[in-house]
């Protein structure tokens, strides 16, 4: 499912009260295996309903001069994504929000009854402390970080890793996280994809859009 037009309230893949649903944004570009496969897992280990791929307009920590239209990247996010409970939605584009703290007070205002989970990368727990709100954010969804290649220690020392490390259950409670009020977060462990988007942006430049269609 996926959306990239609106007249009015923009549409928002299937929800409901008591559905249990990982929110999972970023540009997507491009979208990789790695980004499926931590879906996966968060799937399996946090007992979610669906997943949804937000796609979003542009990152307000990066430079989005060149970032493919919303369109196509939410186009190659469905192709990616491939799986029943996971949507492909661009629905940021409507409410015109640019950071994540804000499209999280829209879901929770908009869905009352559905139970969020905000899903990330190890690497992005990282940089965490530098997103706008990052400690509302945490205080109004429960987080999951997903290990990353090469994260790992980086996010388990990270500023916002270390602020929050009070409210962090341990792993073997993972199922747990959906029934906890936030701030609440987990850290989980898994098979890891080498992929990133950056490393996918890199190869296209050295060999060309035509030769990456051919890996």
């Amino acid at each position: 499912m996926h959306d990239t037009r609106f007249a009015g309230p923009p549409p928002l893949p299937r929800h409901g009260r008591g559905m249990r649903i990982g929110l999972f944004g970023g540009t997507f570009n491009p979208p990789h295996a790695g980004h499926r496969l931590a879906s996966l897992t968060a799937l399996k280990r946090l007992g979610l309903d669906r997943i949804w791929w937000i796609v979003t307009p542009g990152n307000p920590l990066k430079d989005n001069a060149a970032l493919p239209p919303l369109a196509a990247r939410i186009a190659a996010a469905c192709r990616v994504a491939d799986h029943p409970r996971i949507d492909v939605t661009g629905f940021e584009a409507g409410i015109g929000t640019r950071y994540t703290y804000d499209t999280l007070a829209y879901l929770v205002r908009r869905c009352p009854g559905t139970r969020f989970v905000w899903l990330m990368g190890a690497d992005n727990l990282a940089g965490f402390h530098r997103w706008q709100h990052w400690r509302d954010i945490a205080a109004l969804v429960p987080i999951a970080v997903v290990d990353r290649p090469g994260a790992t220690l980086k996010a388990c020392r990270a500023r916002a890793a270390v602020a929050l490390a009070s409210f962090r259950l341990p792993e073997h409670r993972a199922a747990a996280l959906m029934q906890r009020e936030p701030p609440a977060w987990v850290f989980l462990h898994g098979p890891r994809s080498p992929l990133s988007s950056t490393l996918l942006r890199a190869r296209r430049s050295r060999t060309g859009p035509a030769a990456e269609q051919r890996r």
